[in-house]
């Protein structure tokens, strides 16, 4: 698949701009602070229906205006798909002008994997952004799973909640079965998604590295869960602790996963080009399992992930992905070998294409 247009109106800092994309490599290159990033995340918006910078939607209107709209058409193999989103005192979204009901409805009509600087800290940071890479690549290809998760985060609100109410109120303890119940029901599915797809990966991530390492390095990745065999029994064994600390403390919103380098894991013992290399793996055997999933290639958005990587690293990238549209952001334009590419310039919010 491709992105053919996007179409913007008084999103951040944009007041109204069209851009038109090439089937290929697209370069948008610029100064700091004037724009760039901003046209990645309006795509991303209307593939994922929310941003991977912020949390409120309020702060992608224009701060001079009290509305934002984006549309997004992109050519799949069989079908044209246009995603147009707007905000004002609520977001709304319409697919082939049909209005969505939910935003989890727009999840899985485009397909896309995102490179940032920031992503190494899916190797350094805590485990709720190794959660977050895991939902993202999930939900793109298994719509239910969003729903899932969404069900099983109220669950365990209320959980948590009656956890409190337990210990500070006397409420009776017999009632958290309730919510035991629906959380182990929720949750086993969740683990079951996300195990499947940390084989997936294990499966396409081995060979990525290796060739990109010139066979120095085995790369595999771990999935921890502290669930269990039976879900439900260890939600019931902890449950005098969790009413104690106030908070369930079994269950897949505690998953995580581990990346190793010939045995040694990578978030202690790798060095910045060890974890920059891992990453760029990680993100190429998402993007091959999309593509064997689904039969579309998604489109690549790297925001300034050039500047991380040397020459060679560059060059290794490109070659894994040069069959699918590339959308990158830089400072500087500069030319890639053996490839069809389109240059933009944005100065102030307004695109140029060279």
């Amino acid at each position: 698949m491709y992105i053919e247009k996007i179409k913007l109106e008084n999103f951040r800092n944009y007041e109204k701009e069209e851009i038109e994309f090439d089937k290929n490599v697209n370069i948008i290159y610029g100064d700091n602070a004037q724009g760039k990033t901003n046209i990645l995340e309006s795509i991303f918006v209307c593939s994922l229906g929310k941003s991977f910078r912020t949390n409120k939607d309020k702060e992608l209107i224009n701060k001079e205006k009290d509305f934002s709209k984006i549309e997004m058409i992109s050519q799949k193999e069989d079908r044209k798909v246009n995603i147009k989103f707007e905000i004002k005192e609520k977001k709304k979204f319409y697919i082939n002008d049909i209005p969505s009901k939910k935003t989890s409805e727009i999840i899985g009509k485009n397909y896309i994997v995102l490179f940032t600087p920031e992503d190494i800290g899916i190797i350094n940071n805590e485990p709720s952004k190794r959660r977050r890479f895991l939902n993202i690549m999930i939900s793109q290809l298994r719509p239910l799973y969003i729903n899932l998760l969404s069900e099983y985060n109220k669950t365990l609100e209320q959980r948590n909640i009656y956890l409190k109410q337990i210990k500070y109120e006397g409420k009776p303890i017999q009632n958290l079965e309730i919510w035991d119940e629906q959380i182990a029901k929720l949750g086993l599915k969740i683990y079951e998604y996300r195990k499947e797809f940390i084989e997936k990966i294990n499966k396409k991530i081995y060979d990525i590295h290796l060739n990109t390492t010139n066979n120095k390095e085995q790369i595999r990745i771990k999935y921890i869960s502290n669930i269990g065999k039976n879900y439900l029994e260890n939600l019931q064994k902890n449950k005098n602790n969790d009413i104690q600390k106030g908070y369930t403390s079994v269950g897949i919103h505690r998953d995580d996963f581990e990346i190793y380098i010939n045995e040694n894991p990578v978030s202690i013992y790798g060095s910045q080009g060890q974890k920059r290399t891992t990453i760029i793996s990680l993100k190429l055997a998402e993007s091959n399992v999309i593509y064997e999933e689904i039969g579309e290639r998604p489109v690549i958005l790297l925001d300034d992930f050039m500047s991380e990587l040397d020459k060679k690293r560059i060059q290794g990238l490109f070659e894994n992905i040069k069959e699918n549209q590339v959308i990158i952001t830089c400072t500087d334009s500069f030319k890639i070998n053996n490839s069809k590419y389109k240059l933009y310039k944005v100065t102030n919010a307004k695109i140029e294409c060279i």
